[in-house]
């Protein structure tokens, strides 16, 4: 026969049963007595005592409850872990005596109980094969296309409103963002376009030189910076500076719901943060194209003179025959294009934070990652668009 060990009580004699605590005594293999009060509070190592319970292989076993003196929702819990375990051994088990009061705390655990049995256990998911991967890659790349048309839509609803309400502009956001986004940009767009016109020149000058061509050093400098890299890198330097300072900005107002509190307070997100970045940008890039194409063309020249001995003289005046001014138009048609796209990806990127820093930090690296994609892919259409047009 086992038995609980309860402490001797310090209560009055009349509350002496009520204050017992949780107790049981095996009086038979297939019989247990159950005492004292079987509360949260009052079992202590109740459960430890029952599992050291021999185990009941087939035995009925029947348990005598009329002792319990109180009972909650872990006691009845405890109960009927007892008896499915005698249940699980191949026996029966049954409970008795359980006074009238505590009827309905133990039918509702009873019912919890059961449907736990009943209910079938959750299996993981197998992983998905490789078609699955391209399918769900699919899948959310399309997710991502809808909501940033979506988000185009807005902005261009925004645009509208503005337009109706000319009073509505936000004309010194446009002035700080077109301040950094532009005029604090100038020193690292200015020193790569430079560089980038010093390779250009140095990559060709060892052809050129083969065939006595030297001159046509302006030329190359000339279409392939103005019309190609200096918009393309000015486009890829804002994207990696402005796109991600974009969307760590909106990402972390997201996550301190600051986002939220102006939403209470009335004020429309896209025409306080959003357009004022998209026509910043849209100003700036222009510009900063322009400056790109004149260090570019620079680079050019000091490496011509060094390498192929073409004066600053020679070299500009076969410049100004070589690149027409659809030449220069075509490269700087491009950046507003550009800009939008860097501003568009950047503002909804951080829209998207959800979480805390750790999302601030991925939809920064996705800002930036989208932006520059777009912006070759939008580069590689404008190219097809002018072959197609002879421009």
């Amino acid at each position: 026969m086992a038995s609980a060990v309860a402490p001797r009580s310090t209560s009055p004699p009349g509350q002496a049963a009520a204050a017992h605590p949780a107790a049981f005594s095996q009086t038979s293999p297939q019989s247990l007595v159950l005492t004292g009060r079987w509360t949260a509070l009052d079992m202590c190592d109740i459960e430890r005592g029952l599992d050291a319970l021999p185990a009941m292989n087939g035995v009925a076993l029947v348990v005598d409850a009329s002792g319990v003196a109180a009972l909650d929702t872990a006691g009845a819990w405890v109960i009927q872990r007892l008896l499915r375990q005698a249940r699980q051994s191949g026996g029966d088990a049954s409970l008795g005596g359980l006074p009238q009061r505590f009827a309905a705390l133990m039918d509702l655990v009873t019912r919890q109980f059961t449907e736990e049995t009943a209910r079938p256990a959750v299996v993981a998911p197998p992983a998905p094969g490789a078609l699955g991967s391209v399918g769900r890659g699919a899948v959310s790349a399309l997710r991502e296309a809808h909501g940033m048309v979506g988000f185009v839509g807005e902005i261009a609803e925004s645009i509208a409103h503005c337009i109706v309400h000319p009073t509505r502009w936000r004309w010194r956001p446009v002035l700080f963002n077109i301040r950094t986004a532009g005029f604090d940009a100038l020193p690292i767009v200015g020193l790569l376009a430079f560089l980038l016109g010093v390779v250009v020149a140095y990559q060709g000058s060892s052809q050129l030189r083969q065939y006595g061509a030297n001159i046509f050093v302006a030329d190359l400098v000339g279409i392939s910076m103005l019309r190609e890299f200096a918009p393309l890198i000015t486009a890829i330097i804002v994207a990696g500076r402005s796109g991600s300072a974009y969307a760590a900005q909106i990402g972390t107002m997201a996550v301190t719901e600051e986002i939220d509190a102006m939403q209470t307070l009335g004020i429309d997100p896209q025409e306080m943060l959003v357009l004022p970045k998209v026509i910043a940008l849209m100003i700036a890039l222009p510009l900063l194209t322009v400056f790109a194409d004149v260090l570019g063309v620079f680079g050019g020249m000091v490496m011509a003179r060094q390498q192929l001995d073409v004066g600053f003289v020679d070299f500009l005046d076969r410049f100004v025959k070589a690149v027409v001014t659809s030449t220069a138009l075509t490269g700087i048609g491009k950046a507003p294009v550009f800009a939008a796209i860097i501003a568009v990806v950047g503002c909804y990127q951080g829209f998207r934070t959800r979480g805390g820093a750790d999302s601030v930090g991925r939809q920064t690296t996705r800002s930036v990652v989208q932006s520059i994609f777009l912006v070759i892919v939008a580069d590689a259409l404008f190219s097809i668009v002018f072959s197609a047009l002879d421009l």
